[in-house]
């Protein structure tokens, strides 16, 4: 069982990171978020292809589970993990960055589409996701509240604020996911705010903290079973180690590509590497 949702969380992480790459040409001169989005592409399809649940078909469920995109533009992999859950057709991909559309570059709340809240101001989708967990505790609902971090939005003292809370009030069915590709936009994380040791950190502040390797999906997959079979009164944090613009060695590690265009030779070029398995 296992195996086959590993291997189908796979399949479903190259696709995405394909549809990312075309979403992000697609859009032009306007450019998208591309390293940081393709660093989260196996936490996201780990999360929709595995974790998550949810019904595309009553996207009002009550009992769903949660998924609040803190690092608001990471929508590269967020849109496409939507998409290939079935919350909308993958053609509707096309729409990214279009005027009058439902899929512009940081998420507008649209429950029907999947998409739980409006994000891209860094540092306040923790305390958003603190509200929704400290609801579902207080009238004894099932669903875990997932929310998605940057580390360069760890440098907001709102989500240290917010972790306080989710601690006080044992938050058990919070998880946070921290995606650790230690580069934001002006440079390495640790030279502009070093968050380090960030598990240590995240323990002080009384929660249940695991790291893992965020592009190994069975990794991903079990530490998140992990998470939501504890019997720890604590609310959990997942630091997932990412590369920052992954899977497209011209963009690994670079911090120009946290925002920027691609070219059409720059799209081909990065296509290719993707269906090379390189």
């Amino acid at each position: 069982m296992m195996e086959n949702a590993v291997s189908s969380i796979k399949k479903m992480a190259e696709r995405m990171r394909e549809h990312a790459l075309t979403m992000a040409f697609s859009a032009g001169a306007n450019g998208a978020h591309l390293g940081g989005g393709l660093s989260m592409i196996e936490i996201m399809a780990t999360l929709y292809g595995g974790v998550l649940r949810l019904d595309p078909k009553n996207p009002d469920w009550e009992d769903r589970d949660r998924f609040i995109p803190s690092k608001g533009h990471g929508v590269l992999a967020y849109y496409t993990a939507l998409a290939e859950a079935g919350f909308f057709p993958v053609e509707d991909l096309k729409k990214f960055e279009m005027n009058g559309e439902f899929l512009p570059g940081h998420p507008v709340m649209n429950v029907k589409k999947g998409i739980e809240c409006s994000s891209g101001s860094l540092g306040m989708g923790l305390s958003f996701g603190v509200g929704i967990a400290l609801a579902g505790k207080t009238r004894t609902k099932s669903y875990h509240t997932y929310v998605l971090l940057g580390d360069g939005e760890c440098n907001e003292g709102a989500v240290w604020e917010a972790a306080m809370s989710a601690s006080q009030f044992h938050l058990s069915n919070l998880i946070a996911i921290v995606d650790r590709n230690d580069l934001q936009y002006d440079g390495c994380c640790s030279e502009i705010m070093n968050m380090d040791p960030m598990k240590a950190k995240w323990e002080s502040f009384g929660w249940d903290a695991v790291e893992v390797d965020g592009h190994d999906v069975q990794a991903l997959y079990e530490a998140f079973q992990s998470c939501t079979d504890s019997s720890e009164p604590k609310p959990h944090v997942v630091i997932a180690h990412t590369i920052k613009g992954k899977g497209v060695s011209f963009m690994e590690n670079k911090k120009e590509w946290h925002h920027s265009s691609l070219s059409q030779k720059q799209y081909e070029t990065a296509v290719a590497e993707l269906r090379s398995g390189n």
